[in-house]
């Protein structure tokens, strides 16, 4: 019985290896590939460490295209639109949750069918509309496209947390006097850190990496995002620049690692402490 338990938790191993090994491929011949030289890249042997690893392609990348500054746009719009969508979806997640009605069922049915409609279908009333409003090729616009497009997702994923808060909780508190607002901040908040954590994640990766829109809406060079300007690195004959191309994504991933590796620990730290306290 224990060498089969043994071999089981081996193969389970095993297999979370392979896994980790097919999900990390792509960024580790990413990443090398942004360290090899022109000749290693026409190469018909290509090999997974560069034999001569230099930065001139990181060097190439930042001559070519503005990468600082559309970063810079891109975190912008990025947090911005993360940190308005789950300020508003907290309270709207909450309202839904402990306040049944046919106002919360409808809205419910809209999250759901919000997420139904394909980009390329709103995208030209979307134009007209911010158009009217003068906010096309501007991150304030961008911005406000963004907190709309994940706000249904985010109220989604608040649902099932805040359900998960025992009601017993709350009216304990409003029996020592607190309102509905310091229950919401002092007991509700502290239980939905790991929910508020993966919102994040999510509101922020998708910003980051969201191509359709920031491409139809933004025209000036100096208000594109990072998805954008990697396109720049297409020959007019749709050749890619490879080396630099290469380069520019590997540092169009690293905000978001850093981001989620910033917040994954907080993650663990907020499941366990929402254990303890429920």
């Amino acid at each position: 019985m224990r060498a089969t338990r043994v071999a089981g938790r081996t193969g389970q191993y095993v297999a979370l290896l392979c896994y980790l090994v097919f999900l990390a491929f792509p960024l580790l011949w990413l990443l090398s590939t942004s360290f090899k030289s022109p000749q290693e890249l026409g190469s018909i042997d290509p090999t997974w460490i560069p034999e001569h690893p230099s930065l001139d392609n990181f060097r190439e990348a930042f001559d070519a295209q503005p990468l600082a500054r559309s970063a810079l746009n891109s975190l912008i719009v990025a947090g911005s639109a993360t940190l308005i969508s789950v300020t508003i979806a907290v309270p709207a997640a909450y309202a839904l949750v402990r306040f049944r009605s046919k106002v919360s069922s409808a809205a419910t049915g809209w999250i759901l069918v919000s997420q139904m409609f394909p980009f390329v279908l709103v995208i030209i009333p979307l134009f007209l509309l911010l158009k009217n409003v003068h906010l096309i090729d501007s991150l304030s616009g961008l911005i406000i496209v963004y907190v709309v497009w994940n706000l249904p997702f985010s109220l989604w994923m608040l649902q099932g947390y805040v359900k998960a808060v025992p009601v017993s909780l709350e009216e304990a508190a409003a029996m020592d006097g607190a309102g509905r607002f310091r229950v919401l901040r002092s007991v509700v908040l502290p239980l939905l850190a790991p929910g508020l954590v993966a919102t994040l994640m999510f509101s922020f990766v998708t910003a980051w990496n969201e191509f359709f829109f920031a491409l139809v809406l933004l025209k000036s060079p100096e208000n594109q995002t990072m998805s954008v300007i990697l396109t720049r690195f297409l020959g007019a004959e749709g050749v890619a620049d490879l080396g630099p191309l290469a380069a520019a994504s590997v540092l169009a991933t690293i905000p978001s690692l850093l981001f989620f590796a910033l917040l994954q620990r907080r993650l663990a730290s907020g499941m366990i402490a929402g254990a303890v306290k429920g």
